[in-house]
């Protein structure tokens, strides 16, 4: 079946499996830093997000983070929970407050 083509108006499985993943930066001086692999959903106010970095930030400690996603952006202050997992595959947990009403950005 190699060349067949989905009929017009219809997505390829492949295609119906790319969301779009949230993305959140750290602002650091008005300076936007992507430092974070997010993995999962980010649901709002007081949730809590697992991340992946290059680097591991103390616990307790405070973040002021850019959230975009589905074309909005809010600002938010993400504090680092705990850090779970073994060295080689860090997951590093944030709790999400503070959260702005997302507004949405024109392209």
């Amino acid at each position: 079946m190699s060349g067949v083509l989905p009929p017009v108006g219809m997505s390829s499985p492949a295609a119906l499996s790319e969301v779009a993943s949230p993305r959140m930066l750290v602002i650091d001086d008005e300076t936007l830093h992507d430092v974070f692999d997010v993995l999962g959903e980010i649901d709002g106010e007081d949730s809590v997000v697992r991340v992946r970095s290059p680097y591991l930030f103390e616990i307790g400690e405070e973040l002021t983070v850019q959230i975009e996603h589905d074309g909005s952006v809010s600002e938010a202050v993400a504090r680092v929970r705990a850090h779970i997992g073994p060295d080689d595959a860090r997951i590093t947990e944030l709790e999400i407050s503070e959260r702005s009403e997302p507004r949405r950005v024109s392209s």
